[in-house]
């Protein structure tokens, strides 16, 4: 497997070329990386307009993922799911409306999204809510949504893994979007890995659309790297207008650093990735067993994850504290779950060390009664909402306002309530019960 990238900027940094351009540290090692470090010089290619060193690197990737089409990205999946969306707006078919059906635990990347393209949105619900992070959506219920409709929307999006581990069943959703004559879109930010687990479960084999991974979330990658991946059977004119679509939303400045870790992994990928992979599932299977035999409540979830259920008397957050002081860093913790998410790069010792802080649960199940739906009032299109005038108010003196700005932090990044939604009592208590502080509103 070619690592083109990796080779040019190792040629560069070694041929003592006088570095009279940018970036300013001139290959001087302040961080260590510096050499590696550079911009669009000649031979390096451009990451919008790749026609050199990143395309051959991106086909490469393509091949890997069985893709129609995969672009870099350096400024993580907020930036795919933005370009995504304006694939499917833009190229939409004819008769379709500028409306994307989605599953309400979005990214707020997505709002931000629709703030910038100007869309409307027809949000699916979960039938019943124990968590802001989940929203499963039977193919029964799309089904229903889209039949409803009076034209085919733009997308179908949908979340998935989720924050929790919660798959989505692609395949149905998939053949219900294509049977109403239109796409859909996944956001698979952690999910890279799922292609080349023994018999693939990733987005694109099971139907997607347009797909976007957070490369650095499950693989060895830096943090930014990310990949846009076009569907063999999507719209051709998907492929023909993603390189635009990245470039609209993108630095001029792309990391180099992170274009090489993207394009070293494709090598990673292509050797004995899968067989580490399959090792690390069946080892992560095993300390679930144990968990469960230790008393603990454990999730279903994805295959590198693991989700505990805080039992009666803590809480997910007191957990990860318990784990903290034990030298054990958990991936999310919020009052009802903790999230652990591991990798082949996982050593035997994490995985002892977790055991070993987590130690044995006697305390029963917690009885928790199912979370409110904060199905605000639409007010405004989120877009008028996040440009009008804001201020920012205590969140239990919110009710009755028009949110403003999504105020949930990452992670999970999943907004409690929706830009031009009015706030709710649903929404409060959603807010009270994840410890959300202030809310951003429109000005009075």
């Amino acid at each position: 497997m070619d690592t083109p990238i990796v080779d040019f900027l190792e040629r560069y940094a070694d041929s003592g070329m006088a570095r009279l351009h940018m970036p300013g540290h001139k290959g001087q090692s302040f961080l260590g990386c510096e050499a590696l470090d550079l911009t669009e010089v000649s031979g390096a290619d451009a990451l919008y307009e790749a026609s050199g060193i990143i395309s051959r690197s991106e086909e490469e990737a393509a091949g890997l993922f069985g893709s129609g089409r995969t672009l870099y990205g350096v400024e993580g999946s907020s930036q795919c799911i933005r370009a995504m969306l304006y694939l499917a707006l833009t190229n939409r078919s004819r008769g379709s409306a500028p409306v994307i059906v989605a599953a309400r635990n979005v990214h707020k990347a997505f709002v931000y999204a629709a703030a910038l393209l100007d869309f409307d949105i027809v949000w699916l619900w979960p039938e019943e809510s124990d968590s802001l992070c989940a929203c499963p959506v039977p193919a029964r219920i799309l089904e229903r949504t889209l039949a409803a409709m009076p034209a085919p929307p733009a997308a179908v999006y949908v979340t998935s893994p989720d924050y929790l581990g919660g798959r989505q069943d692609i395949a149905a959703l998939a053949a219900v979007a294509h049977r109403h004559g239109t796409v859909l879109v996944v956001d698979n930010a952690h999910g890279a890995y799922l292609r080349f687990l023994p018999g693939s479960r990733h987005p694109l084999d099971l139907g997607a659309d347009l797909c976007c991974d957070s490369a650095h979330k499950t693989l060895p990658v830096l943090t930014g790297g990310a990949y846009l991946h076009i569907g063999r059977s999507a719209p051709a004119s998907f492929g023909e207008n993603a390189r635009a679509a990245m470039a609209l939303f993108g630095s001029t400045s792309p990391s180099y650093l992170v274009l090489a870790s993207l394009d070293r992994c494709n090598r990673y990928l292509a050797e004995d990735y899968p067989t580490r992979l399959a090792q690390t599932v069946e080892r992560l299977e095993a300390l679930r067993g144990t968990l469960t035999q230790r008393g603990w409540q454990v999730r279903q979830s994805d295959p590198l994850r693991i989700t505990i259920t805080a039992p009666k008397g803590t809480t997910g957050a007191a957990m990860a504290e318990k784990l903290r002081l034990g030298g054990v860093e958990c991936e999310y913790a919020d009052p009802e779950s903790l999230v652990l998410m591991a990798t082949p790069e996982n050593r035997e010792e994490d995985f002892t060390r977790l055991l070993e802080a987590l130690g044995e649960n006697s305390a029963p199940p917690a009885e928790r009664a199912p979370l409110p739906l904060a199905r605000g009032e639409r007010v405004m299109s989120v877009r008028q909402a996040l440009f009008a005038p804001h201020e920012t108010l205590p969140a239990q003196a919110a009710l009755g306002r028009i949110c403003a700005a999504p105020t949930v932090s990452c992670p999970p990044a999943i907004p409690v309530a929706v830009s031009g939604e009015r706030i709710g009592q649903a929404a409060l208590e959603l807010l009270r019960h994840y410890h959300v502080e202030t809310v951003d509103v429109v000005k009075a």
